[in-house]
């Protein structure tokens, strides 16, 4: 008999999801492989990279994961039927799925064929570049600007595809430091440069509305390479334009 009511509660849980979700689409649950997540599909088509960065249809979501969240709604003392959470549990799903989107892609597939020839020496730089990320210890945001640079050794890369690049790390579980070094070693990969040099500086709402408290923190990481970590002229034109006058972090 318990079986029965088990089984009832956990259909009854599954069609009211599936109403909740207005018949948008599912994604089939994230695999893993080689210790590699496997890229989903949606409709029957993978994700491709361009999608999964920059258009991931917000419908797209994993059904276990909503009936997930409808049980952590249940442990907190909240009524997953009540009017204002019914359609929470497919929603978080979404969103969930849109903040961990850089697990779908790796660097080569977002820069693609981008890498171009080219006769400089001259120190690259996208400063200033808008990072969202969710700290792995507590699963909260952590927010900021990343400033990527490089220094070209017979080859460039697309502009837009360093801040790609960051997405790519950022929108996944993390914690700055190695997000740092992350960044700093796919540019190192893509282009075989005489130098990369990374900042990121981020707000951690884990410090801001929990714990320690502190509204005004700001934690700064950086990681240097080649020319950036052995020239000292080079470093320092590099971490001066890095923290320079620039637009309000917030």
């Amino acid at each position: 008999m318990s079986n029965t009511k088990g089984a009832d509660r956990a259909k009854s849980a599954k069609e009211k999801l599936v109403r909740a979700a207005n018949d948008e689409e599912t994604v089939d649950r994230p695999r893993a492989m080689n210790g590699k997540r496997v890229m989903p599909r949606i409709s029957g088509r993978a994700f491709s990279a361009e999608t999964a960065l920059t258009g991931a249809p917000d419908a797209v979501y994993d059904p276990e994961y909503a009936r997930m969240v409808e049980e952590q709604l249940r442990l907190l003392g909240e009524d997953p039927e009540r009017e204002g959470l019914r359609s929470t549990p497919v929603r978080v799903a979404r969103a969930m799925r849109w903040l961990t989107r850089g697990y779908e892609v790796d660097v080569e597939r977002v820069v693609g064929n981008a890498v171009f020839e080219a006769d400089t020496q001259n120190m690259v730089m996208v400063r200033d570049i808008e990072l969202y990320s969710l700290c792995e210890h507590h699963m909260l945001p952590f927010f900021g600007k990343a400033h990527v640079a490089y220094i070209p050794n017979k080859h460039i890369v697309g502009l837009s595809k360093l801040p790609r690049i960051v997405d790519v790390f950022a929108r996944r579980l993390q914690v700055q430091e190695r997000l740092t070094e992350q960044v700093a070693q796919a540019v190192e990969s893509v282009l075989k440069p005489r130098g990369v040099g990374v900042v990121i500086e981020a707000y951690h709402l884990c410090m801001m509305m929990r714990g320690v408290e502190k509204q005004n923190s700001v934690t700064i990481t950086s990681s240097l390479r080649g020319a950036f970590r052995d020239d000292a002229k080079t470093r320092d034109e590099f971490l001066r334009l890095a923290h320079g006058p620039s637009a309000p972090l917030r």
